[in-house]
């Protein structure tokens, strides 16, 4: 898909929509005096506004990705992205997305919040991706398919040429959702906007960074739908405390963290095949496991009794009888599978 084509796919209202923007935004140079803002005049290193445009967080983010800061958008954590992209491409009431099922929930409640049909297609065997039922679900209407890899709630990454078929085959958005993609073997597809224009790619600092208090996604796309991005988002959307939070964590490494991490997910995967009350550990590339276990409401009910809480994933269609489990520090871990050990 050109680049010229993503306009035919925004909605009239926000082709023609003058963003908001502010005195400093249109002034260039060094400012010592701040009348522009009704801001209070008393320093206590919160009473100016933020920077809109986060230009020192995105250009550090930028070195970090190897990405442009024109094709990088920063949102209160991946949910304002999602949202956004559904009040950009989609008319109320008229439009569709598509979506693989099961999969991340708050894709079905922004489109609800949006007035959106989302129509969800099942994950083939072994939660393969269906490429083809997916591609038949989109019709005239359909303005966006999303799609988690690594996938939550199962943790399996799907093959880049399955992504890339999808990419190219579809006529709209296609928003691939790498919240998991730091425990991944397989590369991100981020590179990809540079050439594919429909294309989107989410990532997240609350997983493998450890910012999820700090709330900060990631957008990685065609600089146009960047623009798009920054100009329907709210001006002040990322505070300032959390930029410089956010900067002076991202000054840490997290390599290690995740090479742990990854680490204790093939042991606590082996640990737990090992176990009388568990059927299936299903594949991950993610920070947790799925596992299918002999009675789930049971055993999350056990777990919750020892001060262990897991994530009951059993009234999912796709995960019947199976929990979540995050993983966890080694004691944690090691918490976990000695409660499940008297579990018969």
């Amino acid at each position: 898909m050109k680049r010229n084509e993503i306009n035919a796919l925004v909605r009239k209202n926000i082709a023609s929509l003058c963003p908001y923007s502010t005195a400093r935004d249109e002034y260039q140079g060094g400012i010592g005096i701040f009348l522009d803002a009704n801001e209070s005049p008393y320093e206590n290193g919160f009473n100016r506004y933020p920077d809109p445009h986060q230009k020192s967080l995105k250009a550090r983010l930028g070195q970090i990705k190897g990405m442009a800061t024109e094709n990088i958008f920063l949102g209160n954590g991946s949910d304002e992205a999602i949202d956004l992209i559904f009040r950009i491409f989609c008319n109320p009431g008229i439009d569709n997305a598509v979506a693989i099922a099961p999969s991340y929930g708050m894709y079905g409640v922004a489109a609800g919040i949006n007035d959106i049909e989302l129509r969800e297609v099942q994950l083939g065997n072994g939660f393969s991706l269906p490429t083809d039922e997916l591609l038949k679900a989109c019709d005239a209407h359909t303005k966006a398919i999303f799609l988690c890899s690594p996938n939550n709630p199962n943790g399996n990454a799907f093959p880049r040429e399955d992504l890339l078929r999808i990419i190219d085959s579809f006529r709209g958005m296609v928003v691939v959702d790498e919240a998991y993609i730091d425990f991944s073997s397989i590369p991100s597809l981020k590179e990809e906007v540079l050439e594919r224009p429909n294309l989107i790619v989410l990532q997240t600092l609350s997983k493998a960074w450890g910012m999820a208090g700090l709330r900060l996604g990631m957008a990685f796309a065609d600089e146009y739908v960047i623009r798009l991005m920054s100009a329907v988002k709210y001006p002040y959307n990322i505070n300032k405390s959390a930029q410089d939070s956010v900067l002076r964590l991202l000054e840490e490494s997290v390599e290690g963290k995740v090479r742990e991490t990854v680490s204790e997910r093939t042991r606590v995967a082996r640990e737990l095949e090992q176990l009388s009350c568990v059927q299936t550990v299903f594949q991950s590339e993610a920070n947790f496991l799925l596992v299918k276990v002999n009675d789930a409401d049971s055993i999350y009910g056990q777990l919750i009794e020892e001060g262990i809480i897991v994530r009951n994933r059993s009234r999912i269609k796709g995960c019947e009888s199976c929990l979540r489990i995050t993983i966890g520090t080694r004691e944690e871990n090691d918490r976990l599978l000695s409660s499940l050990r008297t579990i018969k």
